[in-house]
């Protein structure tokens, strides 16, 4: 079965920022329970229990990616555990690797703030109105990423200026044109 990501667009009402601080350190939520994302799909409470569970018995990490290029690693999550709101992350860019600086730069300037899961599906079911509800998750890793599926998972570097604020309304547009153009 391939990896799933969760991966679309800017946007959304919600917001469950993860916060940048020191430069380097984030925490906060890749994903909330409960939300439709982009694709339909809403991640159900305990989804990751399991993984998360066979993951530290096996004495293995999530992965910390560049927009879910393995080639790319670009910081490690010091923890990863759910609660009632959804799936909580927290970790730290790594400085000595550049890849690392350029995410912390560009988190700092507001060009990118999302976060997405990379993920297999061992259990989902369909609930009336088609969506997929998201029951298990096997979790392979959680990426800074410029257009994440779930709306909601966003990082916020502290003390943002209004122009970050601006960059996200273009994209918007940009995503909505995109969408507009394959609508056709």
């Amino acid at each position: 079965m391939e990896l799933e990501h969760k991966f679309c667009r800017l946007g959304g009402e919600i917001t469950a920022e993860a916060t940048l601080a020191e430069g380097t350190r984030i925490e906060g939520y890749a994903l909330l329970f409960g939300n439709p994302d982009q694709g339909g799909d809403i991640v159900m409470p305990g989804a990751y229990a399991a993984s998360l569970k066979r993951l530290a018995a096996e004495g293995r990490a999530v992965r910390m990616l560049w927009q879910h290029d393995p080639a790319q690693p670009i910081g490690i999550w010091d923890e990863v555990s759910e609660d009632a709101r959804g799936l909580r992350v927290k970790g730290r860019l790594l400085e000595t690797v550049a890849r690392g600086r350029e995410a912390a730069a560009l988190i700092a300037a507001g060009a990118i703030d999302g976060l997405s899961i990379g993920y297999r599906t061992v259990a989902a079911v369909k609930d009336r109105e088609g969506r997929r509800l998201l029951r298990e998750l096997e979790l392979w890793e959680v990426s800074l990423v410029t257009f994440p599926m779930l709306p909601s998972a966003r990082v916020a570097a502290k003390g943002e200026s209004p122009e970050p604020d601006m960059l996200r309304e273009l994209a918007l547009a940009i995503d909505a044109a995109r969408l507009d153009l394959a609508g056709d």
